[in-house]
């Protein structure tokens, strides 16, 4: 069983987790059995040991909230909370395109950059048990501003709109009248030969290969599994031959490059790995 609700209905804390109670009890129905557990895999800064929740910006009201407590004392079960994330990264390395691989990074590309790290078979933790932002580290120093505070991270580079905004601002410096383009918008155009469009999706793919070599370079993992809908528009080929470029110390041609394989359902499956992971 599958269902969702608006993020806006859950801005205020009571009313999100009264959504979340709300559709797991709906959800136990359909499926026509009971919750064992509950497996939360959810964006933002979060403690995954404790189950509080700390700045999230598409859900400023949480901070401080406990949905780990809360929905454990609604149904009497077990919770487990992780970053999405890391979430979806154990969902891929166990069910998904990195089963069978006990170095695994994955990373998600939209309309941000997110992404887990697998070391042999274990979620990778930093100080504090904190989650590594992978979309944070800087390609460019001089690049446009990310709202991390530093300029050129990643994240600023090479997500869906970057791309828009690299292209619009070129787009209407030429003609003033020019309407904005969405990344999707964009794509098509590059796929019908748009000068401009195609020269944005070349430099999409080069920051989005750049940030992959340094990974490749810090972790040298076996595999990298990338999701997210800007990767349903980019060649892996490309990706490669960016890597190929820069990894000239590791082994880099070790490392598989795959498209993620549980589709948009990735945190849902991952959030119940999340839970199994912890407790099973």
């Amino acid at each position: 069983a599958r269902l969702e609700t608006p993020t806006k209905k859950a801005r205020a804390y009571p009313d999100g987790l009264g959504h979340i109670v709300r559709m797991l009890g709906e959800a136990a129905q359909q499926a026509n059995t009971e919750l064992s557990g509950i497996g939360i895999g959810s964006t933002g800064w979060v403690y995954p040991f404790t189950g509080e929740f700390g700045d999230v910006d598409f859900l400023p009201g949480w901070k401080g909230a406990n949905p780990v407590n809360d929905l454990a004392r609604e149904f009497g079960v077990r919770v487990a909370l992780e970053n999405d994330g890391d979430a979806a990264a154990l969902g891929e390395a166990v069910w998904g395109a990195g089963k069978g691989k006990s170095r695994l990074i994955y990373v998600t590309v939209g309309t941000g950059i997110g992404g887990g790290i697998i070391l042999d078979g274990q979620l990778y933790r930093g100080a504090d048990k904190g989650h590594p932002e992978v979309g944070h580290h800087v390609i460019d120093a001089s690049g446009p501003q990310c709202t991390c505070g530093f300029r050129g991270c990643w994240e600023a580079l090479a997500t869906g709109p970057a791309l828009a905004s690299w292209f619009n601002a070129k787009a209407q410096a030429a003609d003033p009248q020019a309407r904005a383009l969405t990344a999707k918008e964009i794509f098509q155009c590059a796929d019908e030969g748009h000068a401009l469009a195609c020269k944005a999706v070349a430099r999409e793919a080069y920051y989005l290969g750049l940030g992959l070599a340094n990974l490749i370079n810090l972790f040298v993992p076996d595999r990298i599994v990338l999701g997210g809908s800007i990767m349903k528009s980019i060649r892996l080929e490309d990706l490669r031959q960016v890597i190929a470029e820069g990894c000239r110390f590791v082994p880099f041609e070790k490392t598989e490059l795959a498209l993620a394989s549980l589709g948009e359902d990735a945190n849902l499956i991952g959030a119940a790995q999340v839970w199994h992971h912890r407790f099973a």
